[in-house]
Order: structure tokens, then C-alpha cells, then sequence
């Protein structure tokens, strides 16, 4: 008899600890779901804000590991969103909308993207080597001049400003290079001018501040109305003196915006909690880059160009 109760309490004993440790593992395996954001060359604003935000998602979104992805930018950036290769991402905000209608670059409309929020003005900037006498946008013929890499959003950018003034690549030695690329060309005065878009200060710009004498190419109010009246995403903007070593004077430009965009599905909680952790976090974002402490709730859809998800309209109802 006393062999059958140490056997019954010993059964009954395997099984409590069975369960408990049922219970523990279920806990410590609860399923995490592995994110990429897409963003950009390692020499733009992209990518050390994607990263940013990364961290942030990891450090306050539960169940959530998140990697920010170097990339060619907004039109790559739209595809693999498309693909569903990666869950979030940075683009240039007519971009988002070219893409989401099916038009320019998009044979296709691309319907599976929402938008977070616009995060910053992105500029675009025609950086000129000073000795290459480059002063008007028409200076700009019969001289080497990098447009971006090859489909990106500066490359759209570029035929944008170019064509409005009646430019074409037949008038340029053009070269298709990426921020990174295009800094090193310029410091080893191998071309004469590049595009960028971005937010300033950009790291490749000042890297060939560092080496030599640059400017920003600067335009008048008149043709940046045109530009604007062509192209209703080109606003006008003042990028301040001394920005970059060696600028000495305000240049005019005009700007974009720069929009965080998911797969629409993604669940709604899940993006409200992603939404609410970075306008609830921003100084992590800001110890990142400059460019963040333009990222606030009151701007957060100025500019947005696709439907906003549900979890993100959500968190701004709430926070109104």
C-alpha cells in the first residue's frame, strides 16, 4: 500500500513539473515575427534612421526583432515592399504616389503599401565642385555630372529638374551613382556635379566638403515656382549658409518628403504600437540624426501621398 501511494504521488508530481515547465517554455518561445526595414546607401539619411527606428521597434515592440536593410532607396525600397521582401520602409513621397497609381517608373500600381507617417523634408541638392564653374542649372551641359543610381528616386528627381529647363542626358556626361559613389567621384574630381536628395547635413556632401571647395547649386524663386507648378511635390526651401564647409551663402532648392510606409497587412495593433513607439521615443531617433527632430505628431501626414494604415490612424485619432 505505502509502494501505490509513492508511486501515485510521484506521477502526480511529474506531471505538476511537466506542466510547469509546458507553461515556462510557452512564455520564454513566445513566436517572433523578424522584420526588415528597407532604406538606403550607408551614406544617406536613410539608413541611420532606419537602423534607429529599428532599435526602437525591437526595444518597444514586443515580439518583434527588426533589421534595417541597406538598399538602392524608394524605387527599390517600393519593390521590395511589393515582393514583400521586407515589412517597412523609407520613400520619397512621389514616389509613393507614382507607385501607388501605377504611373512613371510603376507599370503597375503598387496597393499593398500604407503609410505611417512623413518624417522630414528631404532636399534636393545639385552639389558643384567650385573650380568646375558650374552657377545656373544651364551650366550644366557639356559637364559630368552623377544623377543618381539607376532608377533610384534622385535619378526621378534629376530628369525632373533637368527636364523642366529643358536639359536632357544627350546635354550632360551623366553618370548613375549612389550618394556614396558620387562622394568619391567628386573628391577625386572625376565628375563635376552631382544630385542628391536628402536630408541635410547629408554625410556624403560633407565627406567632399572635407576635401575641397563645394557649393550648392542655388535657384530663383521663379524657377522654383516652375518646378513646383510642374511637379506639386517640389517645395521650395532654404538650405542655411555654412551647412556644408566652404558654403558661404543660403542656397534656394526645393525639397520632398521623406514617408515611412508598411504592408498594409500588417496587423493593426502591431503597426499602432510601431506608430506609438516613435512619436513616443524621439529623442532616440534625434541622438541618431539631426534630421529626427523634424519627425512630431503635428507634421506626421503633411505631404503623405497613400492611405494612411489603420493602426497608424488610429494612434493619431488618439493622440489629436
Amino acid at each position: 500500500m505505502f509502494k501505490s501511494k509513492k508511486a501515485i504521488l510521484g506521477v502526480i508530481t511529474l506531471l505538476v513539473v511537466t506542466i510547469g515547465l509546458v507553461g515556462c517554455g510557452g512564455e520564454e518561445t513566445a513566436q517572433t515575427e523578424y522584420f526588415s526595414i528597407g532604406t538606403g546607401g550607408t551614406a544617406g539619411v536613410y539608413y541611420p534612421l532606419g537602423g534607429a527606428i529599428a532599435n526602437l521597434i525591437d526595444d518597444e515592440v514586443a515580439n518583434v526583432s527588426t533589421s534595417a536593410q541597406s538598399t538602392g532607396a524608394s524605387v527599390e525600397n517600393i519593390r521590395l515592399i511589393d515582393n514583400q521582401e521586407v515589412e517597412i520602409a523609407i520613400i520619397q513621397n512621389d514616389l509613393a504616389s507614382y507607385a501607388y497609381d501605377g504611373v512613371q517608373q510603376f507599370d503597375e500600381p503598387v496597393e499593398n503599401m500604407r503609410g505611417i507617417a512623413t518624417l522630414y523634408p528631404e532636399v534636393i541638392q545639385i552639389v558643384v565642385r567650385d573650380e568646375a564653374g558650374i552657377e545656373e542649372i544651364s551650366d550644366l551641359k557639356g559637364k559630368s555630372v552623377a544623377v543618381g543610381a539607376p532608377g533610384s528616386g534622385v535619378e526621378a528627381n534629376a530628369k525632373q529638374i533637368l527636364n523642366t529647363f529643358g536639359i536632357t542626358y544627350d546635354d550632360l556626361d551623366e553618370d548613375y551613382l549612389s550618394f556614396s559613389e558620387a562622394a568619391g567621384r567628386l573628391s577625386d574630381r572625376q565628375i563635376d556635379a552631382a544630385f542628391l536628395t536628402a536630408g541635410t547635413p547629408t554625410a556624403a556632401v560633407m565627406d567632399v566638403a572635407a576635401t575641397q571647395d563645394i557649393d550648392l547649386l542655388n535657384f530663383s524663386q521663379e524657377q522654383i515656382d516652375e518646378l513646383n507648378s510642374k511637379y506639386p511635390y517640389l517645395t521650395g526651401v532654404e538650405v542655411p549658409a555654412e551647412t556644408y564647409r566652404g558654403q558661404d551663402s543660403e542656397a534656394s532648392t526645393v525639397a520632398l518628403q521623406a514617408t515611412l510606409i508598411v504592408q498594409e497587412d500588417l496587423e493593426e495593433d502591431l503597426v499602432y504600437d510601431i506608430t506609438e513607439a516613435i512619436f513616443e521615443n524621439r529623442d532616440s531617433l534625434i541622438s541618431a540624426h539631426d534630421r529626427a527632430e523634424e519627425i512630431t505628431v503635428d507634421t506626421a501626414q503633411d505631404g503623405m501621398t497613400v492611405p494612411l494604415h489603420s493602426g497608424a490612424e488610429r494612434y493619431f485619432n488618439e493622440v489629436e
